[in-house]
C-alpha cells in the first residue's frame, strides 16, 4: 500500500498510539484526518502532523465521521478504553462501554468504509488490539475480550477478502505502552515487567504493517511467544500464567 496521497483516518488520534501514528504517518505524503474526543489535545496533533481534525465519539458518530472524512483509503481502528479490577466488582454500564469503544465502534466504522475501498481497488484496515486479547489478562477480562473480538473479526475479515487483493487488513498486539491508558482506566500499571515501551514504536509497527502488507504484528515480537504458547500448549501456558501473571 503506497502512502503518498493516501487518505488515512486514525481514531483515538488525541494522544497516545495515536498521536504517535499521526506523527509517524505526517512525512509520508500521506492526507489524514484525526478523529477523538478531546478536542485540546487533538487540535495540538492535527496542529503538529498537517491533519484535519474531527471532534466525535465513535461509539454515536461513526456516520457523521465519515460523512466528513469522505473516501478513506486507510483507517487505523485505535480508540480504546480499558478498566482494571475485579470482574465482579466491575460498575454497571463500564464492560457495555468496553465492548461499544473497543470492538462494537471499529466494526461500525470498517463497514461504513470498507465499500468504498472495494470500489476503489485499494485500501488497508489496520486494528490496534492487545496482547491481552492473544492471552487474556486477569483483572482485565472484558477488555482481553474485546480485543480478542477485534483480531478474530480481522482474521475474518482477511479471509472473506482474499479476491480483493487490493484491500489489506492488519492486526497489531502491543504489549505494555507508556500512554495515558493507565491512568484512563483507573489503575496505574505496577509491575515492574514487562517494561512499558513508547507509543511511538507501535506507531511504526502501524506504518509497515501498511506498508507491507503484515497481517499480524506484536511489539514487542517476543509477545509472539506467549500468545503462541497458549495455542499450542494450553495447559503449561496456564501454569505459566499462574505462576508469573
Amino acid at each position: 500500500m503506497r502512502l503518498a496521497d493516501a487518505h488515512v483516518l486514525i481514531t483515538g488520534a488525541s494522544s497516545g498510539i495515536g498521536a504517535a501514528t499521526a506523527h509517524a504517518l505526517a512525512g509520508t505524503g500521506a492526507r489524514l484526518t484525526l478523529a477523538g474526543r478531546d478536542r485540546d489535545r487533538l487540535a495540538a496533533v492535527a496542529a503538529a502532523t498537517g491533519g484535519d481534525m474531527v471532534v466525535c465519539d465513535v461509539t454515536t458518530q461513526a456516520g457523521e465521521l465519515v460523512a466528513r472524512a469522505g473516501h478513506v483509503d486507510v483507517l487505523v481502528n485505535n480508540a480504546g478504553v480499558g478498566w482494571a479490577g475485579s470482574f465482579v466488582e466491575m460498575p454497571a454500564g463500564s464492560a457495555d462501554r468496553l465492548l461499544a469503544v473497543n470492538l462494537a465502534a471499529p466494526i461500525a466504522l470498517t463497514r461504513l468504509l470498507l465499500p468504498g475501498m472495494l470500489a476503489a481497488g485499494r485500501g488497508h484496515i489496520v486494528f490496534v488490539a492487545s496482547i491481552a486479547g492473544a492471552v487474556g489478562v486477569a483483572g482485565e477480562a472484558v477488555y482481553s475480550a474485546t480485543k480478542a473480538g477485534l483480531v478474530v473479526f480481522a482474521e475474518g475479515l482477511r479471509h472473506e477478502l482474499r479476491h480483493a487483493p487490493g484491500v489489506g487488513v492488519s492486526v497489531l498486539l502491543p504489549g505494555v505502552v507508556n500512554t495515558p491508558f493507565f491512568v484512563r482506566r483507573g489503575a496505574p500499571y505496577t509491575r515492574g515487567w514487562p517494561v512499558p515501551i513508547p507509543p511511538e514504536r507501535v506507531a511504526r509497527a502501524v506504518v509497515a504493517a501498511i506498508l507491507h502488507g503484515r497481517p499480524e504484528s506484536f511489539v514487542p515480537g517476543w509477545l509472539r511467544l506467549p500468545a503462541r504458547l497458549r495455542g499450542a500448549a494450553p495447559g503449561p501456558f496456564r501454569l505459566l500464567a499462574r505462576r508469573f501473571g
